[in-house]
């Protein structure tokens, strides 16, 4: 699915990574996903009507390349780009022509080693609305390699936070680069490492954090071998707090999502969850990114034409794979509460356009990068620890073996 918003508020991207969330892990249920696109600007499918340049999902995309946006008629409304290096996001500036068909950067230069993020939202001839949501990653110079890190720098976390690195070439030498990665936190828990793949590298502590924890994450990269010949690039240090507690538990059976603040029953929302044959997942998963509007086709993860939906409002992403927690308008009011739905995501009633009064908006808006979300009851799998943050779903002892560098 490709995901538009008008704001977000991101993880990055949640996993700031240089490759991108769709190929980063596999998993199957949810109501999108990521998928190659092809052509300079994009699908060619049924509702596209924003082309972007370089085409979503690219790598290695060359600093000379140029970065546009583009409407075939009617005008754009608003693009905003963002390039993340180091877990440090920085707007790209830039204009929409005269006639609103095309968006360019006042500096046609790409950095390198950059995530860019491209978000932009489209006024048709007859005033309907759609928006599009693209990442591309650009060139790492050869015989190097970088982290890119989640959550952001300084910013303030949920409870359920981990500290994600995801690098742009395979790691062979893993103890040498997880000796080369501090995670700290006052006050002080103990926080270990774990290896998913030979690209990403995770840090949790046993439980979830206290609120008001401040953690300080230690990149000590620079010229260390992590493959024969490839050596890290950064030496930086990043931090992050942690706020207040909130846990929300969907029950899939009872069609109800409870949310607590800081161990407090704040409310109990209706909702309905994945259908008999496209269940949700169980378990515990970590809000990873919030879109205030975003799109939904039903291709992107495998199935047929069922749905296109190109403005589905406060849309919580869950999983890599495509689980979302997200307002939805076009159901029948009745099935909130008693029934289940959905392709794979948690459905709140919402109206179109997205409305702060009712229970999708209220949950929005009460919600951070880092909160967590536990499914019971549901009639899946339990999800997988490498989907999204769902690391809190392996057992301690797992977790620890998972580590390069063997510790007492």
């Amino acid at each position: 699915m490709r995901h538009v918003q008008r704001r977000a508020r991101r993880a990055r991207a949640a996993l700031a990574v240089v490759l991108t969330w769709a190929g980063l892990l596999t998993g199957a249920a949810g109501c999108t996903a990521g998928g190659p696109i092809e052509g300079a600007f994009g699908p060619p499918g049924r509702g596209d009507v924003i082309r972007v340049a370089p085409a979503d999902g690219r790598k290695d995309v060359r600093p000379d390349s140029k970065l546009r946006v583009r409407v075939p008629e009617g005008r754009l409304e608003s693009v905003e780009v963002v390039a993340s290096q180091d877990a440090r996001e920085s707007p790209v500036p830039g204009r929409i022509s005269a006639d609103g068909l095309t968006w360019k950067p006042d500096d046609d230069r790409l950095a390198l080693a950059a995530k860019y993020t491209v978000d932009a939202v489209a006024v048709d001839g007859e005033g309907r609305r759609s928006a599009r949501h693209t990442t591309f990653t650009t060139y790492v110079p050869e015989e190097r390699f970088i982290g890119y890190v989640a959550p952001e720098d300084r910013s303030t976390v949920g409870t359920g936070m981990i500290v994600s690195l995801e690098f742009n070439r395979k790691i062979t030498h893993r103890a040498a680069v997880e000796r080369a990665v501090r995670v700290t936190a006052r006050p002080a828990v103990e926080i270990r490492p774990h290896w998913f793949g030979d690209s990403r590298l995770d840090f949790r502590p046993e439980r979830y954090w206290k609120p008001g924890t401040k953690v300080t994450v230690d990149l000590n990269l620079r010229d260390v071998e992590g493959a024969p010949g490839v050596y890290g690039l950064q030496h930086r240090t990043f931090t992050f707090t942690v706020g207040r507690s909130q846990v929300s538990v969907v029950d899939a059976a009872a069609h109800t999502l409870r949310v607590r603040r800081d161990g407090e029953l704040l409310t109990t929302v209706p909702i309905t969850a994945g259908a008999k044959k496209t269940p949700t997942y169980n378990g515990k998963m970590v809000i990873t990114e919030m879109l205030e509007v975003t799109r939904m086709n039903s291709r992107t993860v495998g199935f047929g034409g069922e749905y296109d939906i190109p403005d589905v409002p406060h849309a919580i992403r869950l999983t890599s794979s495509g689980t979302f927690l997200h307002g939805n308008y076009w159901a029948d009011p009745d099935v909130f509460g008693s029934s289940n739905v959905s392709h794979g995501c948690i459905g709140l009633r919402d109206v179109k356009g997205g409305g702060a009064d009712t229970p999708a908006g209220w949950f929005f808006d009460r919600s951070l990068i880092g909160d967590v979300v536990e499914v019971v009851h549901s009639k899946d799998k339990k999800v997988a620890p490498d989907n999204g943050l769902g690391g809190w779903n392996m057992n301690w002892k797992k977790w620890k073996a998972g580590g390069a560098v063997k510790q007492r």
